[in-house]
């Protein structure tokens, strides 16, 4: 990543992929405790190229949306979720955007292999492009806004009942 430090660089990739790996273990309540208050959580309805309000999206979360979303999750009769998916996701092609003196602005590709356990017991398949903006805090890296571009997302889907 042009522009940080090497620490810097593993602070960042190593707070992406303990955010992924949360959120593939079903752990929300970790995964919730990396996010800030202002957080938005936005899946679009292809690409990202509009304001979220202004058009359909699969998901536009505020953190207040995020956090009923999680506490239904959490419950264990979220029956889209009822056992919890088993999920492992790679990511690659993680890249510096932007940065400014408290905030970073990272991109990645990645792909997300989903057990659906509920039902039909098939493995799903998502890919897309992730966008995260990270803040630092005296707590350290934060999440503070996560931008999901699926590739097939002008697509139907099946239940997103999961933390992409």
């Amino acid at each position: 990543m042009i522009g940080v430090s090497a620490e810097e660089r593993a602070e960042i990739e190593a707070f992406i992929f303990r955010e992924a790996r949360l959120a593939d273990e079903s752990d929300y309540a970790a995964w919730e405790a990396l996010l800030t208050e202002d957080m938005h959580y936005w899946v679009p309805f292809g690409p990202a190229n509009y304001e979220p309000g202004t058009r359909m999206s699969y998901i536009n979360d505020n953190r207040t949306r995020l956090a009923t979303r999680i506490r239904q999750l959490m419950t264990g009769h979220r029956h889209a979720q009822t056992p919890p998916s088993p999920m492992r996701r790679l990511i690659t092609n993680l890249e510096l955007l932007e940065r400014t003196d408290c905030e970073y602005g990272v991109a990645g590709n990645f792909v997300l292999y989903e057990l659906s356990a509920q039902a039909t017991r098939t493995l799903r398949l998502w890919a897309g492009r992730t966008t995260w903006r990270l803040r630092r805090t005296p707590e350290g890296l934060r999440l503070c806004r996560k931008v999901v571009e699926l590739v097939n997302a002008s697509e139907p889907q099946p239940t997103l009942a999961f933390i992409l």
